[in-house]
């Protein structure tokens, strides 16, 4: 028997009983888009996270009060004491460190920004001239802060592109006066639009200098410092160097946090690939359950087809020819449920983009290629029981129904 002949006869089959043809090719469909979509939506998650990393800027390592420990809380919290603040003194001392680039120390609030009878709440970041660099920020118009000694405060200010139309609209925002808390700023520049990094949307910021932020917050406390390395080589002894200068700074106490950008990046790497693997292999059941549907529904299909098939081998057809018959047909039903599937698939990512445009969703290669040969071998390896038990028919007890 021809390949041709086996499919069309395969073909025949399938157009005579469409019910059970359509609800195979459903079940399969829905196993596999269902692999297509998670592993699309795991995909972008893991992608968007690095490109947010990445914004941040190169080379960076971050400083955090207190000391994560295995326990997964520091131990200022189990005993009832609050960790030991970082300041901008500990800040400053990091110049000591030939490994370092440059350092941002960081105060973040809120507050409400007003100007022409205007008002908005909006985050506040103190920082220092450094920060533009170290983020990789671009300005629309005017300067950033002004360098100089960061313990000396100047009432000036940067917004962000969203800020500076919803308070001063069409007329120019550099150099007119925004009132944040119960401090007058004057403004000296306007942000670029850069959207959202890290639970932060520059486009709605405003950032003063560090002391500044002090005074306003009436805190000395920093929420972080931000350090770039002077190379990817140069971060661990950076990493070494921030730790002991602020060691040596607190009295011998390591009681601070240190990581690095790829340290960070390569846990949620790992954590995002994992859980898409997971979600995946669970999706991927469906294509089990699919495949004993086909195996139920062939073998059905052995006992109504008893006559047929002592009619082939009577004709002379082998064992083995009536078990491709019944692979090609389990075959044709995997492709076509496959396609459905990977049609779907695209489908709700592409629906997904529209509702998340900043999220990269897209399957992985690997899932497009395994979603559909998972397919195929799940329904050739649920036919092998149907298929030989359809070849060990007797003819003439077949044709005779017996």
């Amino acid at each position: 028997m021809r390949l041709a002949d086996l499919l069309d006869f395969a073909w025949q089959v399938l157009r005579g009983s469409v019910a059970r043809t359509l609800l195979i090719l459903l079940a399969m469909g829905i196993g596999v888009a269902a692999v297509a979509m998670v592993t699309a939506l795991g995909e972008g998650a893991r992608v968007y996270v690095a490109n947010q990393f990445g914004s941040l800027g190169s080379n960076l390592v971050f400083v955090l009060p207190g000391r994560s420990e295995t326990s997964g809380a520091m131990p200022g919290v189990l005993i009832g004491k609050t960790p030991r603040e970082l300041t901008l003194e500990d800040a400053l001392a990091l110049n000591r460190s030939h490994a370092i680039r440059r350092f941002a120390p960081l105060i973040v609030g809120a507050g409400d920004v007003q100007a022409g009878g205007r008002t908005r709440e909006t985050p506040v970041l103190g920082s220092t001239s450094e920060l533009m660099d170290i983020r990789h920020m671009e300005m629309a118009q005017g300067n950033f802060l002004p360098q100089g000694d960061p313990r000396h405060s100047q009432p000036v200010c940067i917004i962000g592109a969203k800020v500076a139309n919803e308070l001063f609209g069409s007329h120019p925002a550099v150099g007119e006066w925004v009132r944040v808390g119960d401090r007058r700023f004057r403004v000296i520049g306007i942000l670029s639009t850069q959207g959202q990094s890290l639970g932060f949307n520059t486009d709605e910021i405003v950032i003063v200098p560090i002391a500044a932020a002090q005074a306003l917050f009436n805190t000395e406390a920093l929420f972080r410092i931000l350090v770039e390395a002077k190379s990817r080589d140069q971060i661990p002894a950076a990493k070494a160097d921030v730790e002991e200068i602020i060691r040596l700074r607190h009295e011998g106490e390591r009681d601070v946090t240190v990581i690095t950008q790829d340290a960070v990046l390569a846990t949620f790497d790992r954590i995002l690939t994992a859980l898409t693997l997971t979600v995946g292999s669970i999706a991927a059941i469906s294509l089990g359950v699919a495949g004993i549907l086909i195996m139920n529904v062939m073998l059905i299909a052995v006992t109504q087809r008893r006559r047929e098939i002592g009619l082939l081998k009577a004709l002379g057809a082998t064992g083995r020819q009536i078990r491709l018959v019944f692979f090609t047909e389990a075959m044709l039903l995997a492709v076509g449920g496959a396609a459905a599937g990977m049609l779907v698939g695209e489908l709700g990512r592409s629906l997904a983009v529209q509702m998340y445009p900043s999220i990269p969703f897209q399957a992985p290669w690997w899932a497009l290629v395994a979603a559909p040969a998972t397919a195929i071998v799940t329904a050739v390896l649920f036919t092998l029981a149907p298929a030989r038990r359809a070849a060990r028919l007797d003819p003439v007890q077949a044709l005779s129904r017996r």
